[in-house]
């Protein structure tokens, strides 16, 4: 099994919940998914993967979460060399904001900015279409690493 590095940041809790559907759909696919919160996880050691998931939620208007935010801060301050590293993103958001999936937009941005390439499309969740972010994440995952490129 191949690992890869699951890192969410949450307000509410949703990322996170996410964040471990994400981990068990990824099984399917043989991944052995390592879930991590943001504010927990220490910068310097993305550099060292060869795979991460990002997942996200937006907060307030257009802002990271609070657990997101430190390890924000931490890229932007360490930058560390991660052209190495492919990564995939998931976003939780709400459409009937202007600043709709702003939060996994900030995150993406700064990991590109370092070097990160990115697999797949970026996966979007809107809580105003009423559908569950974990069935949304679920098709995320088949339609992300079900293809050959990963």
């Amino acid at each position: 099994m191949r690992t890869v590095t699951i890192l969410f940041g949450t307000e509410t809790g949703n990322a996170e919940m996410v964040a471990d559907e994400i981990a068990t759909a990824l099984a399917d696919f043989d991944f052995d998914g390592e879930v991590h919160s943001m504010a927990e996880y220490p910068v310097g050691d993305l550099s060292g993967q060869q795979l991460a998931v990002l997942v996200t939620s937006t907060y307030g208007e257009g802002d990271l979460p609070d657990t997101a935010i430190p390890f924000h801060d931490a890229l932007k301050a360490q930058k560390p060399d991660l052209s190495s590293v492919r990564f995939a993103a998931f976003g939780l958001g709400d459409s009937s904001y202007d600043t709709y999936n702003n939060g996994i937009v900030t995150l993406t941005a700064a990991v590109t900015d370092l070097g990160a390439s990115q697999i797949g499309e970026t996966g979007r969740h809107d809580a105003d279409s009423g559908q569950d972010p974990c069935d949304a994440a679920i098709a995320w995952v088949k339609e992300t690493f079900g293809s050959a490129e990963v």
